[in-house]
């Protein structure tokens, strides 16, 4: 009998790329969505006659529980949030409700809904913020630096606590910073590779950047879904970090982004904007996945290098055809 899973955020990175996983599986996919006067289904086009998309809404209990109903899942895949980091200073209470408190809903939904059903709540390494080991491994103590990443830290502490109170069978993915061609255009690193594409068809003459010195533990989408999949499919619910244990700077980022396109010295190209500071900035984030590696069997496949030209040559070719 065909596996039944939900995706809540279906239409963003890691929704999509979990719903081409899952697909390849043969499970029966159902992706919540948001209502809007506009789908947003750039990410999921491809996906419609093959996923059933129900409207849902984190912040709203009752639509939660009416897509339990309909989708009478066998896994719940939440990648839901206000997703943004820097946004989260502008927005603080709603990214709160949505990231933190969010994820309660969706638990007391499914403990309502009565079906013994696997979680899976997507954490974020911004949890960690100021940290306190690098590289950060299940252990290491979160010093969150964004409200996006206090509300994470909500979201994964209900998760655990759900897990011991109801004896659930929920897990949190500590997922560090994975980038694919199809993350959006506000992040730094599709920032970087549109702006890129842009420079090198002549569309364009410059990016505008925060920082440049920060460093971030970057791996590639598509090798993160397997993971958190791997988690839902073990006899017994534990957390992992999804890491690469290697950190690159920005700067790096634009090294190999420039090089792409033929261009060594890029920093005519490059103006920092203060816009896009953050008022408390998270220098490095590193993770260790050593438990995914050894209980799991995950690694990931896709290097540094592999992963930015695969972006940078995504956004020309897209851009080109637009022309």
């Amino acid at each position: 009998m065909k596996k039944r899973a939900l995706i809540t955020g279906v239409n963003g990175m890691d929704g999509s790329y979990m719903s081409d996983f899952l697909l390849e599986k043969g499970y029966d996919v159902y992706g919540m969505e948001r209502r809007s006067s506009v789908k947003n289904r750039t990410n999921t086009q491809h996906l419609e006659g093959k996923i059933t998309f129900l409207t849902g809404d984190l912040t709203d209990q009752n639509s939660l529980l009416r897509v339990l109903k309909e989708s009478n899942p066998d896994e719940v895949y939440n990648f839901a949030s206000q997703s943004f980091v820097g946004e989260s200073w502008n927005t603080p209470e709603q990214t709160s409700d949505v990231t933190g408190l969010g994820v309660l809903r969706m638990l007391e939904a499914i403990r309502e809904h009565g079906k013994p059903t696997k979680f899976y709540q997507a954490s974020s390494s911004e949890m960690f913020g100021r940290m306190v080991e690098n590289p950060a491994n299940e252990k290491t103590p979160f010093y969150p630096r964004s409200p996006y990443g206090v509300a994470k830290l909500y979201g994964h502490w209900i998760t655990k606590n759900y897990r011991e109170s109801y004896d659930m069978f929920n897990v949190s993915g500590i997922l560090f910073n994975h980038e694919a061609e199809r993350r959006g255009h506000e992040f730094v690193t599709r920032k970087i590779s549109d702006g890129v594409a842009r420079i090198q068809l002549g569309l364009s003459d410059h990016i505008a950047l925060g920082n440049l010195d920060s460093r971030r533990d970057w791996g590639y989408a598509p090798d993160y879904v397997e993971a958190v999949w791997l988690m839902l499919q073990q006899d017994s619910p534990e957390d992992y970090v999804i890491a690469t244990n290697e950190a690159h700077s920005i700067r790096d980022f634009l090294n190999e982004a420039f090089s792409v396109a033929g261009i060594k010295d890029w920093s005519k190209y490059v103006k920092q904007d203060p816009r896009y500071m953050r008022p408390a900035e998270v220098d490095v984030l590193r993770g260790d996945y050593t438990k995914a590696k050894e209980e799991l069997g995950w690694t990931p496949k896709t290097d540094f290098k592999s992963l930015v030209t695969k972006m940078v040559m995504s956004d020309i070719q897209m851009l080109s055809e637009n022309e």
